[in-house]
């Protein structure tokens, strides 16, 4: 199977479920999926760590904000970004304050808007837009697709992870140039460019991208 089979079928599998993991692990197999989990930037307990705070966010949340409130939950080495909407400040500060309460959560990045609930079409476009700039990121031969995590929220793209200053503004650019964004953040944790030597130098092939 070629690159850009495997791509589409990732891309294909993404829209219709919305489960990467599952999807990458569908196209490529399962030992390449290992194999991109053991160059993740963060370490396998941080990983781990990050499932763990999503899950308990995801069960906790929804009985604090209910019908009238939408809010997701994504952590990246133990940072959490809130994105949705709530029906007031209070609320919003409530969320927050339930995460942190959460053992492994290091830092709360709160995007928390105090408005209607977004419509189910609105949400749909955001996860198409996800789809596309997830499949733009692993397409570039310049950019290591597993140091990323991509969130989109009514037209704007979050952008998590560990990269340096120089990665960081290149998987911007690749996520504006995505039909449908309307504004990009980035939520990075900067590493060094020493510290990219070390993850490039640790990993299975020692290879940058585009080399393999």
């Amino acid at each position: 199977m070629n690159k850009l089979t495997s791509l589409a079928r990732i891309v294909l599998c993404v829209a219709l479920v919305g489960n990467l993991s599952a999807c990458v692990e569908l196209a490529l197999g399962s030992a390449v999926v290992g194999s991109i989990a053991a160059t993740d930037r963060r370490t396998l307990g941080a990983q781990t760590e990050d499932k763990s705070i999503g899950l308990k966010g995801e069960t906790r949340i929804p009985k604090l904000v209910g019908e009238v409130g939408h809010v997701n939950v994504n952590s990246y080495n133990r940072r959490v970004l809130l994105t949705g909407e709530v029906k007031d400040e209070a609320t919003k500060a409530q969320v927050e304050r339930e995460i942190r309460s959460i053992e492994e959560v290091r830092e709360v990045i709160n995007y928390i808007d105090v408005a209607g609930v977004s419509s189910i079409a609105s949400r749909s476009s955001d996860t198409l837009i996800t789809t596309k700039v997830k499949a733009s990121i692993i397409n570039d031969k310049n950019v290591y697709a597993n140091s990323v995590k991509v969130v989109t929220e009514r037209g704007t793209v979050y952008l998590l992870g560990r990269v340096t200053q120089n990665e960081g503004t290149q998987l911007a650019e690749l996520a504006r140039s995505i039909s449908g964004v309307q504004k990009v953040v980035k939520v990075f944790e900067e590493i060094s460019e020493e510290e990219l030597k070390k993850f490039i130098n640790q990993g299975p092939n020692n290879t940058r991208p585009g080399q393999q």
